[in-house]
This record gives C-alpha cells, sequence and structure tokens, in this order.
C-alpha cells in the first residue's frame, strides 16, 4: 500500500496500490522534495505486422491519485520525438500533481525512449569541421552520410526500421491500458505527445474518455510552413515594443536578425562553446545561428536568449553562447567538431511521419527570404530517404473526433505557433480551447492558478467557456520594466 499527498510528500491517506509486477519507488524531485509511485512495465511486438520479431520492454512510472473517488487513468505522452515521460515527473511536477486529483497519473516512456530504450546510439563517421569555413552544402551532404551511416548500423544492430513511428506508438497506449485494467484512459500530450494523442484519437476512439493537450503538432505538421512563423514575430515584436529598453537596443527584430545573417554569411564568426568538460573554439555560420534560433524560440525565456544573442552580434561582442544550456542548443553545437550522433526513435519517428505533398511544396515556396530558411527544423533535411519507412497519406489527414478534448496554446510559442495548432485540431469537434497570452511552448513546465481552473474545470466535467488568460510578458533587458 503506498500513500501520496498532493504535496508529493508520504502521508497516512492511502488510495492506490500496487498492480502486478509493479515495485514502490521513489522520485527526486527539484529542492530536495521527494514523492512515492509504482514503476511497472508491459510487453509489446516491436513490429506488428510482423508474425515474428523482437518484444520490447516498455517502462513507466504511475503516480497515484491523491482522492479516493477518480476517473480514469490518466498518462502522460512526452514530446520530442524522444522524450521521457518519466523524467518530466521532475520537472514538470506540479502539473503531474495537479492531475492526481482526477486520477492516477502514468508517465510512459514511449518505446525507443528513456528506460524503455534499448536502440543503440548511432556515431557516425561524418565529422563537420569546427574551426574552418564550410557551405550549406557540406552541412547537409555530411547530415545526410550521417543518416545513411546510422540506418545501416540500425539494422546490423537488430533494429526493425519499420516499427518505430507514430502508429506503433498509438497501439502502444491500448497495450498499456490493457495492462492497467481499464476500458478507458484519459490522454495528456504535449508538442509530439500531442501528435500521438491526435493519432491515438483516432486508433482507439472507443477507449479514450477525455484529452488535454497543449503545444500541439498535428499529423502533417512535420515540416514547419514558414510563413506562419510571421505572426508569431508579429507578437514577439509587439512584446518588444511594450518594453522601453528593450525597444531601444532591438528596434525592428526582423532587421536585426537579417543584418547578422548577413554578416555571418560574409564572415562567420569565432565563438566559445562548451564541449564535454572543456571548450572549444567554434566558427559560428549564419545557418548556426538559423538553427540555434528556431530551437531558442519555443519559449519567451528563449526567445529573450535568442535577442540578447542577435544583439551581442549586432554590435561586435561576445554572444556567450557557452552560457546556454545544452538542452537549449542544436546538436551539432553540443557535439563541435565531434561525429554527427543521431538517436534511433527520434529520426525514425520523423521520418516515418513523412510530409503530404501540398506541404512540402508550400515549405519550399515559402523558404526563399524566411528568416530560418531551410533550417527552421532540420527534420527535412532527411527528405527522400528511407521512403520505405513512411507510414501514408491517409495517417496525415485531420483527425476527426468527438472526444472531449482541452486545448491549450501560448501566443509566444515558437515551435508549434498558434496559427499551426488551430489548423490540426479543426476536426475535434468537442474542443474547448484556452490561449495562454505571452506563454511558450513549455506552459505546463510552471502552471498558473488560470491554467489550472480550466483543467479543473474540465476533468470534472463542469462547463467551461474557451478563453484567453494572460501571464506575465517576458522581460528582455534585467532592468527593463
Amino acid at each position: 500500500m503506498l500513500c501520496a499527498a498532493a504535496t508529493g510528500l508520504v502521508t497516512t491517506d492511502c488510495f492506490a496500490s500496487s498492480l502486478p509486477d509493479e515495485t514502490e519507488v521513489t522520485i527526486e524531485l527539484a529542492g530536495g522534495q521527494k514523492s512515492q509511485a509504482f514503476r511497472g512495465s508491459f510487453s509489446v511486438p516491436e513490429d506488428r505486422h510482423k508474425k515474428t520479431g523482437r518484444v520490447l520492454v516498455l517502462h513507466y512510472v504511475r503516480l497515484p491519485a491523491t482522492v479516493a473517488s477518480t476517473g480514469p487513468p490518466i498518462v502522460y505522452l512526452a514530446g520530442g520525438p524522444g522524450a521521457s515521460g518519466i523524467d518530466a515527473i521532475r520537472y514538470r511536477f506540479s502539473a503531474f500533481n495537479a492531475m492526481r486529483r482526477y486520477g492516477d497519473v502514468v508517465a510512459l516512456d514511449q518505446r525507443g525512449t528513456g528506460t524503455s530504450n534499448n536502440l543503440p546510439t548511432c556515431r557516425s563517421g561524418e565529422i563537420l569541421p569546427s574551426d574552418r569555413n564550410s557551405s550549406d552544402e557540406q552541412f547537409l551532404k555530411s547530415e545526410r552520410a550521417a543518416l545513411s551511416e546510422c540506418l545501416i548500423f540500425w539494422k546490423r544492430n537488430g533494429v526493425d526500421l519499420a516499427a518505430y513511428n507514430t502508429r506503433e506508438n498509438a497501439l502502444d497506449l491500448d497495450a498499456l491500458r490493457a495492462h492497467l485494467g481499464t476500458d478507458k484512459i484519459v490522454l495528456w500530450g504535449t508538442s509530439y505527445g500531442a501528435q500521438l494523442a491526435l493519432a491515438a484519437m483516432r486508433a482507439l476512439p472507443n477507449h479514450i474518455e477525455k484529452v488535454v493537450l497543449s503545444s500541439v503538432r498535428g499529423l502533417d505538421q512535420n515540416w514547419k510552413l514558414p510563413a506562419t512563423l510571421e505572426p508569431y514575430l508579429d507578437r514577439l515584436q509587439r512584446a518588444v515594443d511594450a518594453r522601453p529598453r528593450a525597444r531601444a537596443a532591438y528596434g525592428d527584430i526582423r532587421g536585426l536578425i537579417r543584418r547578422v545573417h548577413a554578416t555571418l554569411n560574409i564572415s562567420p564568426i569565432p565563438v566559445t562553446l562548451k564541449v564535454g568538460n572543456g571548450t572549444a573554439i567554434y566558427l559560428l555560420h549564419r545557418r548556426d545561428m538559423q538553427l540555434l534560433a528556431a530551437s531558442l524560440i519555443a519559449d519567451p525565456s528563449g526567445a529573450v536568449r535568442m535577442l540578447r544573442i542577435y544583439g551581442a552580434l549586432d554590435q561586435h561582442r561576445d554572444p556567450q553562447i557557452d552560457r546556454i544550456p545544452a538542452r537549449l542548443l542544436p546538436d551539432h553545437l553540443v557535439l563541435a567538431g565531434q561525429p554527427v550522433s543521431l538517436e534511433c526513435m527520434s529520426v525514425l519517428t520523423n521520418i516515418s511521419s513523412g510530409i503530404s505533398n501540398w506541404r512540402r511544396k508550400s515549405v519550399v515556396t515559402q523558404t526563399p527570404g524566411s528568416l530560418f530558411g531551410q533550417y527552421l527544423d532540420l527534420t527535412r533535411t532527411y527528405d527522400g530517404m528511407a521512403k520505405e519507412l513512411d507510414v501514408g497519406e491517409a495517417f496525415r489527414k485531420t483527425p476527426m473526433s468527438s472526444i472531449p478534448t482541452l486545448l491549450f496554446s501560448g501566443t509566444l510559442d515558437g515551435r508549434t505557433v498558434l496559427e499551426e495548432q488551430r489548423v490540426a485540431t479543426l476536426g475535434l469537434t468537442r474542443a474547448i480551447r484556452i490561449i495562454v497570452e505571452n506563454a511558450g511552448h513549455n506552459l505546463f513546465d510552471s502552471p498558473t492558478p488560470e491554467l489550472l481552473t480550466a483543467l479543473d474545470q474540465f476533468m470534472t466535467n463542469r462547463p467551461i467557456e474557451p478563453t484567453t488568460v494572460v501571464v506575465a510578458p517576458p522581460q528582455f533587458l534585467s532592468d527593463d520594466l
């Protein structure tokens, strides 16, 4: 018998016991806090289309409900693809804890992620020089050569390449549901986790009670449309203009970004990067800044970092990129001068999801002249490779569903922009949209009282209306009031 409280601390109020094969564990949280939970696992075929093949063991952590009367288990689906659902407990515990008022919360490590990952990382023979100039053509050729090498490497190591896609991930959720001994589950997904939830709503409509989504990535949105970044940049510009010192420092942010790109096009600039336990001098190209900026604009705090870097480069000052946490950097900057390394699940899942012909044409048409060009995301780098893994056009169609759904979208989310999220969810006839003004992609990292109120109304089946809630705008400079 496990005891849990809404504070995440152990008490004498007990509402849950372990399922077969589960074990009690202690989750270490920030600030020295701890929470008790259950760790469990279940088995699925690697590829359901084959009668013979490997069996995968998928792992999860179940946080028991903090009330005696609850609804179906709530399954958390992490983003990426490739992120660990179990790891998310540590940095999203306040949100997980809030959800425990409505049922057990199950953090799943999807196949090929976290503790469910038995796939080898591929370290290719491709090394992009870090200290001398190289063209975009050389960079892209190296990335594609690395993938070709890694596909062979994974096959030689017994990986069924066709088994790592969103379609299989959705069916894994049905296996988890059966393992938990419940007829229905609630899905809670963010980013790629929301994309997976959309696929599951189509595949398992009779076994999903309701869905909570944030920062939705649509089933046909594996390439970002450059044109949809423009409204986001308008919103970011208004946030800058509202801060007098930021407006004076950065002015027209599009103009600032273009000036820096033009300078880097002529002459890349040496900067210091953290590499392993030391540092290295890296020659920063225009594409590096495009890739870095595309990563940073996910959240307002990242956009603040991005503008500080562009402002420093524009003023010929040290951009201090070495101070940025590695998790916010593109892989090639973390591994500067080292072999190109690829993680199997994330690469294969992105490739298999593919892209529709109309979207490919739209992206290609919109790319010339766009701020981040072909580097708004690297997924399109692999276009045309491993075509046999594509799950098909039927997968990419806009899902139609009457399952009750609560949607959260941040206006300063530059990764899954507001306009794209609306398009991705047009077929959800019972969707309630909550717009969070000034929030970004990871709005569940620090859920606001207004967000939690909307969540409570939805989860307890009380009336809820589409609305906009406002959180504090970003502060671009330390004393910019």
